[in-house]
């Protein structure tokens, strides 16, 4: 299980990146679209003319109100088709940017990648975001086929790792104020990306208080037990995948993942403007 997630890990700069990136920010403004209007129509185009509803039920943790004034009007702005081709643009410009295509691992972590997205595909039931996305064609181009099994692996990682949230009974919110409680990412970032009010955002964190979860703005522990639960659980419902890799190629592909997202590391895809 520690290698599985390695291997997402360190590849997932590859994906991750299309929320960050220039090129992505200017092909959704040449469609009309701007600011989360574009992260939602991005993300959401493989569901077709996503609703405001399903958007807030499949991403989960944004504010609702948020995310039903952005997505509103989106689909008469550009049609999902237009939005996938423009995300697809964006990768390919800001993967190659960052010289990934040049990177002379890349045919043999392309292969294991597509390998462990493809076995995904066989347990797509229950995971809507992974499911959409993997119904749409795969690209020609190898570093666009890379990028396009790195964002199926994460949406069905992260499809699971709402289901698990839903079972242990922690909402989006809440999901949030224990993630900023670890340390692992500012509190600041969280609440200007998810945009909840602070009043909501205070209110969710006393109901986390009176679970026992946390202890004043830090995880108690039992809250740290619940977060380790989750992010065991969510490695456990990501393994499918990468079990069809076996252990030995699993771990070849955490060994070569590093170089990957190095790259878009260093070549600024994933700085917060």
């Amino acid at each position: 299980m520690e290698t599985a997630r390695a291997a997402w890990r360190r590849l997932e700069p590859v994906h991750a990146m299309i929320y960050f990136a220039p090129e992505a920010r200017r092909r959704y403004a040449e469609l009309g679209l701007s600011g989360r209007a574009g992260y939602f129509a991005f993300r959401s185009a493989a569901f077709g003319r996503a609703s405001a509803e399903l958007v807030i039920s499949t991403f989960y943790n944004f504010n609702p109100d948020v995310v039903r004034q952005a997505v509103d009007g989106v689909w008469e702005t550009a049609t999902p088709q237009q939005v996938l081709d423009a995300r697809y643009a964006a990768a390919d410009e800001a993967l190659r940017r960052a010289k990934v295509h040049e990177l002379p691992s890349l045919s043999e972590v392309l292969a294991l990648t597509r390998r462990a997205a493809e076995a995904a595909r066989e347990h797509a039931q229950g995971r809507p975001l992974f499911a959409a996305h993997a119904a749409l064609p795969w690209p020609q181009e190898p570093v666009l086929q890379l990028w396009h099994a790195q964002t199926l692996l994460r949406e069905f990682r992260g499809d699971g790792h709402v289901a698990c949230l839903l079972s242990e009974g922690v909402g989006g919110l809440e999901a949030l104020i224990l993630h900023a409680a670890t340390g692992d990412v500012p509190v600041d970032f969280l609440k200007a990306s998810r945009a909840w009010p602070e009043e909501e955002w205070t209110a969710a964190e006393e109901r986390l208080r009176e679970r026992g979860l946390l202890d004043g703005d830090s995880l108690s522990p039992e809250g740290a037990t619940l977060r380790r639960h989750i992010e065991d659980r969510t490695d456990h419902l990501a393994l499918p995948a990468y079990a069809a890799l076996g252990e030995a190629d699993c771990e070849r592909l955490a060994d070569l993942a590093s170089p990957f997202g190095r790259a878009v590391v260093e070549a600024g895809l994933l700085k917060v403007d």
